[in-house]
């Protein structure tokens, strides 16, 4: 089993790299840490796909104000204009989108034909982006500044699902030798001008943004996967925002410098219901039973998480009151038949720091039930391909169940349906199918509620997943000298055009 950092650890070696590329982007005559300065920036995940935005990355990309769709969302996670000015629904599975008056940051204008060329492109992308997992749509231009979408089936999340990052709208010069480049070529308020692999990026700020003008000159991005090392870099004023602060660095930081919020983070033990020993519901069964998330919560997340409810939890307020019992679940295999079973693999990953410390806990839990457990912890780059083939036979991870669509159905659909495109736990049950497709038919809101908290107590019932606990988000920054940092539960934003050292 890997050895795991000390929660409490001295400066880590780590910060020591972190510190360079920082004072190296950093100099020059704007001054980091004077009032209108340069924002200085950590972030959690280093760049898995090379910026593109059809992966990961592209949240990367949309939290740093480097890129933008055709709308946004608001707080409720309701559409609101971005690109385009103004929509309507022609009819059930046609929209007509009516674009405002902008530039990308190359020079050239945001057109009908760019917008099309760029959804086009994501349609075609190979993984394809989850948010497309579900429904597939095709994009016309009838004007300079109008784009018909043709969805192939009726589609009423389809204003929010264009929020989506990875459905960013780029200029041409973007797409360039079978390869998508946002740097310079997107329209957010900030501009990439130079990625260092998986270090470092540097944004400038974007003067002819058709929004309010950025208040930060600019922002010196690196990325640590080390939580340890960025709540340091924070303390000893090496940056001025530091993306997710762990828990146990909480306390150490100080109210100032601490922003937790509620979020719509689930933190899930997906098991393999494919293949290995889990393909056994009894076995899954097992696994759930010995479970217990309020020792997560009180041993890990210092009381700042929420114990399991669901796959949605109180970081989706309506859901609890929809919520209804799983269904079609297996009677748990006893103690004696699953000592029996071969030796599972559990795997997590480092970029969230206390999900190694959830890993080692849940390994004791199932050890407990008389399973055998080998444990697996590396970068979450390294890990997802194979959580994704279903090369392990348990996964923990964080996901974020509005991420997509603002939405539940989408990831419902794809996380849990047979052509999901990130099953981890490779599901594929005819019943939950049913359930999310009927969920995703519904326009009216209440009524899509309820249909999609059926879906939930089929999942819940196929012990497809075993929820962990719900996040609470803590980012890092002083508030007594940063202003404009947006604490949103969704994690599209994190740096805005307000963003800036006061």
């Amino acid at each position: 089993m890997p050895t795991l950092r000390s929660r409490r650890s001295p400066l880590p070696v780590i910060a020591a790299a972190l510190l360079l590329p920082l004072a190296a982007c950093s100099s020059g005559g704007d001054g980091a840490s004077e009032g209108g300065g340069r924002l200085r920036v950590v972030m959690a995940f280093p760049p898995a796909q090379a910026m593109s935005p059809y992966g990961d990355d592209a949240v990367t990309l949309s939290r740093l104000a480097v890129i933008e769709g055709l709308t946004t969302l608001d707080r409720n996670g309701a559409p609101q204009p971005a690109l385009a000015a103004s929509w309507k629904r022609d009819n059930a599975t046609t929209w007509t989108f009516t674009l405002r008056d902008a530039v990308f940051q190359d020079g050239t204008e945001v057109d009908a034909d760019a917008v099309v060329r760029s959804l086009t492109a994501a349609g075609k992308a190979s993984p394809l982006p989850r948010v497309l997992s579900d429904t597939g749509l095709r994009a016309t231009a009838t004007g300079p500044g109008t784009v018909r979408i043709v969805t192939e089936d009726a589609d009423p999340l389809l204003p929010q699902r264009l929020a989506n990052p990875s459905l960013t709208i780029l200029s041409a010069d973007a797409y360039q030798g079978g390869k998508v480049n946002p740097a310079g070529h997107a329209t957010g308020p900030f501009t990439l001008t130079d990625v260092k692999g998986a270090v470092a990026a540097t944004l400038e700020r974007n003067a002819d943004y058709w929004g309010d003008t950025a208040k930060s000159p600019g922002v010196d991005v690196t990325f640590v996967a080390d939580g340890t090392a960025r709540a340091n870099a924070l303390r000893t004023d090496a940056v001025d925002v530091a993306e997710y602060v762990p828990i146990a660095q909480a306390s150490l930081l100080g109210d100032g410098f601490v922003h937790a919020f509620p979020s719509a983070r689930t933190n899930g033990l997906s098991l393999n219901t494919a293949r290995g020993v889990f393909a056994d519901p009894a076995m899954r069964a097992a696994a759930r039973e010995a479970i217990d998330s309020e020792a997560l919560v009180d041993g890990v997340y210092e009381g700042r998480a929420d114990t399991s409810q669901g796959l949605l939890g109180p970081g989706v307020p309506w859901a609890a009151k929809g919520r209804t019992a799983p269904t079609n679940r297996a009677e748990a295999a006893g103690r004696d038949e699953v000592a029996k079973t071969k030796e599972i693999v559990l795997a997590t990953y480092t970029n969230r720091p206390e999900l190694p410390e959830v890993a080692t806990i849940v390994q004791q839990q199932l050890k407990k039930r008389g399973f055998t457990v080998k444990q697996v912890v590396r970068d979450y780059a390294q890990l997802e391909a194979d959580a994704l083939a279903g090369k392990f036979d348990a996964f923990i991870q964080a996901r974020n169940t509005l991420l997509d669509t603002a939405d539940p159905v989408s990831y419902l659909a794809s996380d849990f349906t047979c052509d999901g495109s990130f099953n981890i736990s490779q599901l594929c049950d005819p019943r939950v199918d049913a359930a999310v497709a009927e969920a995703a038919s519904l326009a009216g809101t209440e009524e899509r509620h309820r249909a999609e908290m059926t879906a939930e107590a089929a999942v819940l019932g196929a012990d497809a997943l075993v929820p962990l606990v719900h996040e609470r988000f803590v980012q890092g920054y002083d508030d007594a000298r940063v202003e404009g940092v947006a604490l949103d539960p969704m994690e599209r934003t994190l740096i805005t055009a307000d963003t800036h050292v006061g």
